[in-house]
């Protein structure tokens, strides 16, 4: 059981990273997390080094990204600001998923009053925009890193919750879960042992593609400037305090709202790759295709 088990997940492996650009994206998500990890070291200048002399200096050998306005290192800065998005979406993506996962399978598994209950509250949530959601909670908080947290991981709790319910709804009718109620299992037993293993596919696609948008909201939070408060570096902070300098520094816009771009590229990337390897359907469809190459 277990050899056959390993033998799949290598396969499914081996099928995602077929696709090259699945392959690339994973490979600069690897990169992501270990600039995210290392970025402190790695820094060739102290994030608030603040150097006069060298303000608005150029890309060069000396300062890879140039420097902003109080020549400060954009490249440290940006390596720094990565780090600090990348762990303000893990942490809130976490958040929602944990909360939602269980919202959502408690509403499909038991349906009833708790589904309906459950799915009002998702559906006043999903009335408004996510980003102004957010902007609501963090102007109740108050601004900083928690709370960006916090508010991000609120408002992507609804996303989560609809995936685990519908997916709970075609998994509670099949009929290995008719079997464990017949048998007197428990709810808590079938939740863990039949439920979430089932649902767990779409639920992967979805934490990647969340990750995408947390990147994105963390950085329109921190330009409105609500979001990581200052001096710590932030990818949205920097583009909004290159504002003034475009026409003189556009690197001081430019690198930062490339590295959004390229996180938020390789997530969605990465996760239309897991889609197509966890649903059935497009899995098998690839499959085909590549035997009819071969």
């Amino acid at each position: 059981m277990t050899s056959t088990t390993d033998s799949s997940r290598v396969a499914s492996w081996r099928l995602l990273l077929s696709n090259p650009v699945t392959a690339v994206s994973a490979a600069v998500l690897l990169a992501v997390l270990i600039v995210a990890v290392s970025a402190s070291w790695i820094a060739p200048y102290g994030i608030n080094d603040i150097d006069v002399p060298s303000a608005l200096q150029g890309p060069g050998t000396a300062h890879w990204f140039g420097t902003d306005e109080l020549g400060r290192d954009v490249f440290s800065r940006v390596l720094v600001a990565i780090a600090a998005s990348l762990r303000v979406a893990v942490v809130s993506v976490t958040l929602a998923a944990v909360a939602g996962v269980l919202v959502g399978v408690l509403a499909g598994y038991r349906g009833g009053w708790i589904d309906t209950v459950v799915m009002r509250v998702v559906d006043v949530m999903f009335a408004f925009p996510v980003l102004l959601l957010a902007l609501a909670i963090v102007a109740v908080l108050g601004p900083g890193i928690t709370t960006t947290m916090l508010a991000i991981g609120i408002v992507y709790i609804p996303i989560f919750a609809r995936v685990a319910r519908a997916s709970a709804l075609g998994v509670r009718v099949e009929p290995f879960v008719a079997v464990s109620r017949s048998m007197g299992t428990g709810d808590g037993y079938i939740l863990i042992r039949h439920i979430l293993p089932n649902i767990a596919g779409p639920l992967i696609v979805q934490l990647s593609l969340s990750l995408a948008f947390a990147i994105l909201a963390e950085a329109a939070l921190s330009f409105l400037g609500l979001g990581i408060q200052p001096p710590q570096p932030s990818l949205g902070r920097m583009i909004f305090d290159a504002q003034g300098f475009v026409t003189l520094a556009w690197w001081m816009a430019v690198f930062p709202g490339a590295a959004i771009f390229v996180m938020v590229l390789a997530f969605n990337l990465f996760g239309d790759g897991l889609r197509d390897v966890l649903d059935p359907k497009q899995r098998t469809s690839i499959e085909a295709r590549r035997a009819g190459r071969r």
